[in-house]
């Protein structure tokens, strides 16, 4: 059965093609021939697979030949600067005899590399000018580098030229164009493309699937990916390693951890040996749902089986740990770490400052981020972001600006979540002005104001009263397009309830009701506040039980409002039996 009908029932449609009449650019014609040629086919390069990092074209046998040793080819060592590469091939040239198409590859090859992709095709493109013929191993280099930059039409193109020109498109250029389609995401496409080549006498191989398979993770089709496991194994390949983990972990990340070790028991039970990243996968699983205990098991597992834990291993404990707020027990991973040799990186240390933050011991998450340099280890953006919110939480502002200005020094581009920290800082700390400049610098550098910005200006303008300018923030927020979210009218609502301006509230929680917003327990608890400033007690209870209508369940605030409002009024009865029934839901403990 074809592969696509995995996550679409719809009718196989040739993709080259569609692809390709796609873009005006692509100056290719396919039609039935294509494929008919495609089938004529056999394979030109029958170099191992697993001698070359997968995706990578391979080279003829004659690409691994050093050539002459001169200082002209020095571009064949893995470390030369980009600048050498480009130099050495502008020389070449301009060398009568023009040089083989080989040596050219070869830098075109390093430059792949080195993720110089734009550069290689640029080249490419000059050598195509100067009528220097490609080969199948250039051509191929040429596909993976639209594949890399997501410019797969282009990839399909080169496809097309290959097949022109009569040379053989391997597995390993297969699997490129298959890999570019999953990186862009159209994972539909692929499989399509999957079921016209195995069609046409293409063997894939394990690498081709286990591309796909990762693809649907990723797109978080993660029944289709177990499912085209089923369909392959046994048939086309044998599954390995690469194809369980790419699933146990899809199921981990979905907190599906029951049925990731179940896939896990399976695979053992197949005489496939699980890795570090299988256990990486399922630590995690078990750190997401709280279950830690059991991720001690895996790790002592681990070590029986000769597997030595990784970074990623330690981060993951590390990580739960400090969430849990059990930053203190964190001493005993790192411990473990040193004792493996591993050395803590910039995740680490993230780890653990926030950590610190979250038990408010802000000096010892500083002590930290200070010794991080001196470890070796330099801070990055998300180091900063972190210590500056949990500076600001404890209303050390001046200490998080100088934080902040730091950055400039140190050359690490604050992002929107460092400029939103501050500013929520600064409003709740009365230094509106100073807000509203770090907007402007934000507009200046780049880094564009967000919903939650607006959110810390909003309520900081409702607190210290300004309404009517809490109003026109809340027009401009909708009318620079940024869409407001049930937090925003939350902080609208709550501050006119406040402010004695219910009307106006009454008509912000309306227009949040026309537009099917899921509202929070902590929208009608403000809506429930205004009404009972007002006296409008018969609305409010109304309004209780309206909410529970709709699924959203009163919490003790909501409670508390009502209660005290009503005692206020001398409203006893009604108070005594709102009292009863909160103790009912288990929302006070009854003494």
């Amino acid at each position: 059965a074809p592969l696509n009908v995995i996550v679409h029932t719809a009718s196989v449609r040739r993709i080259v093609p569609k692809i390709v009449a796609e873009d005006p650019l692509c100056c290719l014609s396919f039609n039935k021939r294509f494929w008919v040629t495609m089938s004529l086919f056999r394979y030109a390069v029958s170099l191992s697979i697993s001698k070359f990092p997968p995706f990578l074209p391979i080279p003829n046998p004659t690409f691994l030949l050093c050539f002459p040793t001169t200082r002209l080819y020095s571009h064949s060592l893995p470390n030369t600067h980009v600048d050498d590469a480009i130099s050495s091939f502008n020389r070449m040239l301009l060398l009568r005899p023009t040089p083989s198409i080989v040596e050219f590859g070869k830098i075109l090859g390093s430059l792949v590399k080195t993720k110089h992709y734009r550069t290689a095709i640029s080249l490419s493109q000059q050598m195509e000018f100067k009528g220097i013929e490609p080969d199948i191993v250039t051509l191929s280099i040429l596909i993976n580098c639209y594949c890399h930059l997501r410019q797969i039409t282009f990839a399909f193109s080169v496809l097309g030229n290959i097949l022109k020109r009569g040379f053989q498109p391997n597995t390993i250029t297969l699997n490129t164009l298959i890999k570019g389609l999953c990186l862009k995401g159209e994972v539909q496409k692929a499989l399509h493309f999957h079921d016209d080549v195995t069609a046409q006498g293409f063997q894939l191989n394990h690498i081709s699937y286990g591309t796909l398979i990762n693809g649907l993770c990723k797109m978080g089709e993660t029944s289709a990916a177990l499912q085209l496991l089923r369909q392959i194994e046994g048939k086309l390949v044998q599954p390995n390693e690469v194809m369980y983990n790419a699933i146990i972990d899809s199921l981990c990340k979905d907190k599906l951890v029951a049925e990731a070790c179940d896939l896990y028991s399976e695979m053992v039970n197949k005489g496939i040996s699980p890795d570090v990243i299988t256990y990486n996968a399922l630590i995690y699983g078990f750190c997401i749902v709280g279950q830690l205990e059991k991720t001690v098991d895996l790790l002592n597992e681990m070590v029986l089986k000769n597997i030595n834990p990784n970074i990623y291993t330690f981060n993951i404990f590390v990580d739960a740990l400090c969430k849990e707020g059990r930053v203190k027990e964190t001493k005993n991973v790192l411990a473990m770490m040193m004792k493996e040799g591993v050395k803590p990186n910039v995740v680490t240390y993230n780890s653990l400052i926030d950590g610190y933050c979250l038990v408010n011991e802000v000096n010892k998450a500083k002590d930290i981020f200070n010794n991080m340099t001196q470890s070796g280890v330099t801070p990055d953006v998300q180091s900063y972001n972190i210590m500056i919110h949990g500076l600001c939480k404890i209303e050390m502002v001046d200490e998080a600006m100088n934080l902040f200005k730091q950055m400039h020094s140190k050359n690490v581009i604050p992002d929107t979540i460092t400029y939103n920290s501050l500013i929520d800082g600064l409003c709740k700390s009365g230094r509106i002005s100073y807000a509203w400049e770090l907007v402007d610098e934000m507009q200046d550098r780049g880094q564009p104001a967000d919903v939650i910005t607006y959110n810390c200006l909003l309520d900081a303008l409702c607190k210290n009263h300004h309404l009517d300018k809490a109003i026109e923030l809340f027009q401009k927020i909708k009318h620079k397009g940024i869409q407001p979210n049930v937090y925003t009218y939350t902080i609208l609502i709550d501050g006119l309830c406040k402010g004695g301006r219910l009307m106006d509230a009454q008509e912000v929680f309306n227009d949040l009701l026309i537009k099917g917003h899921h509202l929070t327990v902590t929208t009608y608890n403000a809506m429930i506040n205004g009404l009972c400033k007002e006296g409008l007690f018969d609305e409010a209870l109304a309004l209780r039980l309206t909410m529970e209508d709709k699924g959203c369940i009163p919490d003790a605030i909501t409670y508390e409002i009502l209660i005290c409002s009503l005692l206020d009024k001398d409203e006893n009865d009604k108070a005594v039996k709102l009292l009863h029934e909160m103790i009912a839901r288990g929302l006070l403990c009854k003494r």
